[in-house]
């Protein structure tokens, strides 16, 4: 069966956790003013989260990279100018270096209510944040096979996206902690693989049947058919600090679903590998981000993630020039030279214990270089 080219759109949303200027610590009852602010400026594109001290934003639905470059630009430049004005800032990271989970307020809202009821402290424990690229792709079967494929590379974008080392004051030794709080949470990870859409409902099916969730919503897979859009949601992400490293991953999913579709067209598709070795470079990318190279499952030895990504980016480069975008995913390597938040976030820490700053010092300095980043280049 020939399917429709599907349109590959693009959409970005992106959760920042708001910090006061003064103490650089999370703001934990923002003035209610603010959100009405955002909203009158940008409408249904911003939202409140489960705490009070957290924001999300959404693009429109995007045509290209280039535009979702423009409309997410404009979205975190009207939030720093908003939040500037009470004397608080956006900072785009997908942990706090020092605040508390236990300090936090919850939004007054009745699908928070009720998952903090369902979940108990795991849900009260989620001072995180992500970032989540949705493709346009309006074939439900398309969406479920490409979800299958494209599940071998979330920790390639895991790894260049890290943003969470420090969570309640301290390294934590990890790149990514976000998701060691995330995965406490049911129905997360790398998602089971589906024969067909079909075999996806059905699941689903004996999940609210048995009344455990309400529909697939609560399903919070690192990737995911998403439930209210025609769209494949990838999930694995940390928020990037710099807004240039968002659209280069951004461009980096859309070019690669093109390619594996493309692929499909040709009656091949990428080779299949078990959710458990996929797991383990999960882990690798969490530990180290890119810095100990991830499994090539086909070689059975670890590999550098640079060339790694050199044959992420031959797999894509051919529908990122189809797309627009290949200068974009051209940029990924850039992150390897300057690292990721987390390496920079830790160096940071690192210079100013180094110029004999105290530790609370050290991780003002660190909040302090992601309110600049978060806001640069806008």
């Amino acid at each position: 069966m020939t399917l429709d080219m599907p349109q590959f759109t693009i959409g970005i949303e992106e959760e920042y956790l708001l910090v006061d200027k003064t103490t650089r610590s999370l703001v934990i009852n923002p003035p209610k003013s603010l959100l009405k602010e955002c909203k009158e400026l940008l409408g249904n594109q911003v939202t409140n989260e489960l705490l009070l001290s957290q924001i999300e934003i959404g693009t429109k639905v995007c045509h290209n990279v280039q535009e979702a470059h423009e409309d997410l630009s404009k979205l975190r430049k009207n939030i720093v100018e908003v939040t500037a004005r009470h004397g608080l800032a956006p900072i785009a990271c997908s942990t706090h270096p020092f605040s508390r989970w236990s300090e936090q307020e919850q939004t007054p809202k009745d699908r928070y209510e009720l998952l903090t009821r369902e979940m108990q402290a795991v849900a009260r424990r989620m001072l995180i944040c992500g970032m989540h690229v949705h493709v346009g792709i309006n074939d439900d079967e398309l969406r479920i096979d490409l979800m299958s494929q494209l599940s071998y590379f979330l920790p390639h974008l895991l790894s260049l996206s890290c943003s969470s080392p420090f969570w309640n004051g301290e390294d934590t030794g990890l790149k990514s902690y976000r998701l060691t709080i995330f995965d406490n949470l049911p129905r997360t990870g790398i998602p089971t693989e589906f024969q067909s859409f079909s075999d996806y409902k059905r699941h689903i099916e004996i999940l609210t049947n048995a009344g455990v969730m309400e529909d697939s919503t609560k399903i919070w897979w690192d990737i995911r058919p998403s439930a209210k859009y025609p769209t494949l949601e990838t999930r694995i992400m940390d928020v990037c600090t710099r807004i240039d490293d968002a659209i280069s991953l951004a461009a980096l999913v859309v070019s690669t679903l093109r390619a594996l579709y493309r692929l499909r067209m040709k009656n091949q598709r990428w080779r299949d590998y078990s959710s458990m070795l996929i797991r383990e470079n999960r882990w690798r990318a969490m530990r180290y981000s890119f810095d100990e190279g991830l499994i090539d499952f086909g070689k059975g030895s670890i590999v550098p993630f640079e060339e790694l990504l050199d044959e992420f980016i031959e797999i894509s480069i051919e529908d990122a020039k189809i797309l627009g975008c290949d200068k974009e995913v051209m940029a990924t390597k850039n992150i390897l030279k300057r690292g990721t938040s987390a390496h920079r976030q830790l160096k940071t820490y690192e210079l100013s214990i180094a110029a004999g700053k105290n530790k609370d010092e050290a991780l003002n300095d660190v909040v302090d270089m992601l309110i600049n980043e978060t806001a640069a280049d806008l």
